[in-house]
Order: structure tokens, then sequence, then C-alpha cells
């Protein structure tokens, strides 16, 4: 590898940027489709819950049904997101909830369960690549010293998807409109919203850093004057600070071979098992909330109006994440709220009390989601632009595949055990996670790493 060089790079001159309205307009509408995103991820959960009585599904049934989507997932996040390293963050942006809104709409008319276990799988290669892309594309795009606060402001908003798939569940499962069950508007509601926020990417600029890898100088000097000039329109500005010089690697095409090389294989090797881990605990919850209700003793609809009011902790611990994702260290922030996630679910699996029941998946839920955006805005800050999307995506892709598999375990040992080793299994994993982490995993807040970020 050629020699590392100091110069005025595209990530320097957007650092030195002040806020602007395109960075809040590129937080909100990347807010709204990680909106979709995760509806569509804990509407697998009611899904389950609600067909496996209309279809008399078995667990594996059951657990096809829950699963369906992640596995497709997770073929979209390995494919979707090296391809954005090559094709661009926005054209990737396009294509991928085009594949969602299309496949979803279909799965509402399927005629039987296995139908909807098809277009369920198919729809969610387009999801799969979503969350990365945010990541990849708000660390590419906002400065520096406001990525984590922005990034987590635009899961916030993408978090109110999950109480609303809960509510909206608990009000139209036993209904029908326009001669359609409820469950199947549930996904109609999903593929609509989708097409939508399609609509909205369409004037996204592409990020400057993606032209810069890529060798494309001029592409990335004329999208960043552009974003320049509007910047100092905004602010009355006649010119803006000088951008500082950094020392950087020289850009060089990503292979998947770089991941695993020199001081990005250990940062690899942690992500990897990180991502198979989190999901037990953060996706566990989500997906199988309403079925472990249902399994200690309450009716669908209850279970769904618990789970839904559990669900509101989600956008609350994202919003309370903005205040902290810049005042603590990103690694120890966390070990601390993965900690918390294994405390809540034990209490959630012992409870028998509606009461108790609420409240714990309420905890549970807030801390997790000061959990989820920490790791979204760190696993983007500790590799280079240039690998980003490839060293992403395939880990991420992982925690999809966890997800889709976790069903068919959790289910089973769900009815002949109980919630309780559930949860206490969960709880363990969560623990062999933070030892990764703390152990194996590189300090960032944003302002550590710059060298290898950029």
């Amino acid at each position: 590898m050629e020699a590392a060089e100091r110069r005025i790079t595209v990530a320097s001159r957007i650092d030195r940027l002040p806020l602007s309205s395109l960075h809040r307009r590129l937080s909100f509408v990347l807010g709204i489709g990680t909106f979709f995103d995760l509806y569509d991820i804990f509407l697998g959960g009611l899904l389950g819950a609600v067909l496996t009585p209309l279809f008399h599904l078995s667990t594996f049934e059951t657990a096809l049904i829950i699963g369906s989507g992640f596995f497709g997932m997770f073929i979209g996040a390995i494919v979707l997101g090296v391809v954005s390293d090559y094709i661009g963050r926005r054209s990737m942006y396009m294509v991928d909830l085009l594949i969602y809104s299309l496949f979803s709409l279909i799965a509402a008319f399927a005629p039987n369960f296995i139908w909807v276990v098809i277009f369920r799988f198919l729809a969610g290669i387009g999801l799969g690549a979503e969350p990365p892309l945010t990541d990849i594309y708000m660390g590419e795009m906002i400065p520096r010293h406001a990525r984590g606060r922005y990034t987590a402001w635009s899961y916030t908003l993408g978090f109110f998807g999950v109480p609303l798939a809960g509510f909206v569940g608990r009000f139209v499962v036993k209904g029908s409109f326009l001669g359609l069950d409820g469950w199947r508007w549930l996904l109609i509601v999903g593929s609509l919203g989708a097409l939508i926020v399609w609509l909205l990417r369409r004037h996204l600029p592409e990020s400057p850093r993606w032209h810069e890898i890529r060798q494309d100088e001029a592409s990335a000097n004329a999208a960043l004057t552009s974003i320049e000039e509007q910047v100092m329109r905004e602010h009355g500005l006649k010119e803006l600070p000088e951008p500082q010089p950094v020392v950087v690697e020289p850009q060089t095409r990503a292979t998947i071979a770089e991941i695993f090389s020199g001081v990005y294989a250990k940062r690899t090797i942690m992500l990897w098992i990180f991502q198979i881990l989190q999901t037990v605990g953060y996706y566990g919850f989500g997906s199988l909330a309403p079925v472990v209700l249902t399994a200690k003793g309450f009716s669908v609809v209850t279970s769904l109006g618990y789970t839904a009011l559990s669900f509101l902790g989600y956008p609350l611990g994202s919003f309370i994440s903005i205040f902290l994702v810049e005042r603590i260290e990103r690694k120890w922030l966390i070990v601390t709220s993965a900690l918390l996630i294994a405390l809540f679910g034990l209490s959630f699996g012992f409870a028998t009390s509606a009461i108790v029941l609420v409240i714990s998946g309420f905890l549970l839920t807030t801390v997790s989601n000061i959990f989820s955006n920490a790791f979204h805005i760190y696993q983007a800050e500790i590799f280079p632009t240039r690998m980003r999307g490839t060293a992403v995506g395939i880990a991420y892709s992982l925690s999809r595949l966890v997800s889709a598999i976790l069903p068919f375990a959790a289910l089973p040992v769900l009815k002949s055990l109980g919630p309780v080793a559930v949860f206490a299994g969960e709880a363990v994993l969560l623990v062999l996670l933070c030892l990764d982490v703390a152990l194996l995993g590189p300090r960032s807040t944003g302002r550590t790493l710059e060298i290898i970020a950029r």
C-alpha cells in the first residue's frame, strides 16, 4: 500500500461546513425511509401472532412467517450494500425501496401463508440495505461534529414506525376494510408509504465522498461546490472557513479481502461477532414479544395492545440518544445499554402481571434504541469511505440472517421451557457482546479515527 499523505479532502471540506437546511432535509428524508424499514421489521412478529390462529400454523410455520423477511434482508444487505460502493449511495437508495414496495404490496394479496412467506422474503431483499446505507450516507454527508446527533435524529423519526405497527395491528387485525382483512392492510400501508419515500428521495444529491473514492474528482468537486454555495447563500456568507488538511490513506478500489487485512481485520471480526449477538437482544424482543405474550396466556388483541405500549420506548430511547452520542464514548455507550437490555429482558421474561410486562418492555425498548443508535453511528465511523458499504453491509447482513434463524430456535424453546428461558439465553449472549466490543472495538466519538474513517 502506498504511503499516506496529508491533503485537503472532500471530507475535510464537508466537516468545516455550518449546518444548514440541506443537512436537516437529509436527516428527515432518511428518517422517513427508516420509518418504513423499522415498521416492516417489527411487522413480522405481529403477522406471526395474527396469522398463526388464522391459518392454523405450526411452530415451524410461524417461524417462517417471522423469519422470511429477515432472510430476504440478509441477501439484500450483502448484495445491495456491496453494489452501493460501485453505483453510488443515491442510486441504491432509489432501487431498494422500489423492490420493497412492489413485493410488499403483492404480499398483501397472498392467498395463503406460503405466498406471504415468499413475497415477504422478496420484499426483504429491498429493505436489507436500508439501515447500513442510511448509516453510510449520513456519515459521508454530515459534518463530523454533528454526525452522531443528526443520525440519532434520523433514527428517532424512523422508530415511530415501530409503535405505529403495534397500534395499527391492534385496531385492524380483527376487522376488514374494503373487503380486505386487517392484516393485509398492514402490508399495504408499508408498501404505499415506501413509494412516497421513494419520490422524496429523487432529489437527494449523490455523496461527493463516493465520487472521490471512484477517482472522479470533477464530479466530486461539482457536487460539493453546489452544496457549499447553497450553505453560503443560506447563512449569508461570502466565504467559508479554510478546510484543514488531513492525513489520509490513498484512495483505492475496495475489495472484500481488504476488510480482513491490516488494522481492518480486527474491526471486521469484532463487528461480525457483534452483529450476530446484538440481533438476539435487539430484534429478539421486537419480533417475539407478541408471540411471548400469547404464550403467557393473553389474547392476540391484548398481546398486540401491550406490545404497542412497550414499543413506545423505541422513539423515546432514540430521542434520548441524541443527547448522549456526542458526549459518551460510543463503545462504552453500546456496552452499558446492552447490559440494561439484558436486565429488562429478564424482568419481562419473569413478569406475569400486565403492568410489570408493559413497564419492562417499555424500559427494554427505550435502552434498545440508545444501544441501536450508538452502534449505527459507530459502525460507519470505523471503516474508510472506499470500503464502508462493503464492510458495513456484509456485517449488517449477519444480523438479518440471525434474525431469520432466531424464531426457529426461540419458538421451540418458548414452547418447551417458557419465556424465562428465552430471555435468560438472550441475557447471556448480550454479556458476550459486551466483552466483544470492550476487548476488540476501537474508540470513536466522531473525532477519533479520522485518518482511517475518511
